[in-house]
């Protein structure tokens, strides 16, 4: 028995939102993590080790769907390039930038990922833009420098060294979602998020054995492990599956708007879990970044997609 498109709708909207609110938890159970001696290659590790399991089998699942073409040897190179970018490098710089920042600035300068992806299409392969999309991205940019200045003033001067790495990290996967785009289409959006996620668990494993010994990872807290598991389920692969049933119900457009809870979530959810100065300037800009994102990812509204199936898979690792 099939349920009513009303029925599907209102499952699809309580998809992408628990997807937007789980995603952004990620920077929250860092925090916590880091409370326990453990710094961002640490917290990194153990998410892409707890997580590889479920994402092999969401790939073999999806490998045997009827109908998908083959995985060519151009589109594994492609993997490659995209799980060091996507999902290693971005989400190394992102946990690293979240030691020096509050989780609410974190979040909404990776909100910022359309905005990137709009200026790379300008400048890597001369998209026009038109005047309404300068205005949003002029707007944004303002909402995110009038919460920088804010939390500069309340936390102080390492804000400038966190909120640089966070903004390498948008950077990053603003990249991914630039060249991801024909490989989405070609292979799907779930089979190239499980595969660029086992690419990036690959690296992550060559780079924390080269820096540490591994050993350390099996020396931790009880509630070192039950956070680090919290992260890879509830933050990194159920938020995936989520946002994916969105799309799937309600269009790549309107899940993608979803996101803006994710961002307002983190500025209530910082201060009440992690004590996080929350004042009426922040609260001022958070709503000028969301209405200027709005404004670029309408439907029909962007001269570069912003690759909102994508984007929304692994806003993070998002």
């Amino acid at each position: 028995m099939t349920s009513s498109p009303a029925g599907a709708r209102r499952l699809g909207l309580a998809l992408g939102a628990a997807g937007a609110v789980l995603f952004s938890a990620k920077a929250i159970l860092a925090k916590f993590q880091y409370r326990h001696g453990l710094d961002a290659l640490d917290v990194l590790a153990l998410r892409m080790l707890f997580s590889l399991p479920l994402f092999l089998l969401l790939g073999v699942r999806e490998a045997r769907r009827p109908g998908l073409a083959p995985i060519g040897r151009r589109d594994f190179g492609l993997i490659v390039i995209l799980g060091v970018l996507g999902y290693y490098l971005s989400s190394l710089l992102d946990f690293w930038g979240l030691e020096y920042v509050p989780v609410s600035l974190e979040r909404l300068i990776l909100f910022l990922n359309p905005t990137f992806v709009l200026l790379i299409g300008v400048f890597a392969f001369a998209r026009r833009v038109a005047r309404r999309e300068w205005i949003a991205l002029a707007v944004s940019y303002a909402g995110v420098a009038l919460v920088f200045v804010e939390n500069l003033r309340v936390e102080g001067e390492h804000v400038l060294l966190g909120s640089a790495l966070v903004l390498l990290a948008a950077l990053s996967y603003a990249l991914y979602l630039a060249l991801s785009g024909q490989l989405l289409k070609r292979i799907g959006s779930l089979r190239l998020v499980a595969w660029a996620m086992c690419v990036s668990t690959a690296a992550t494993a060559v780079h924390y054995l080269l820096v540490r010994d591994p050993a350390h990872l099996l020396q931790l807290s009880p509630t070192a492990y039950a956070l680090a598991l919290a992260n890879a389920v509830f933050c990194t692969f159920l938020p995936v599956t989520f946002t994916m049933g969105a799309v799937a119900r309600l269009g790549a457009g309107t899940a993608a708007q979803l996101a803006v809870i994710g961002p307002v979530s983190l500025v209530f959810l910082g201060a009440w879990l992690l004590g996080e100065a929350i004042t009426a300037v922040q609260l001022l800009g958070t709503a000028v970044v969301l209405a200027g994102v709005w404004l670029l990812t309408r439907p029909a509204a962007n001269s570069v997609p912003v690759a909102a199936t994508a984007g929304q898979g692994e806003r993070d690792a998002d």
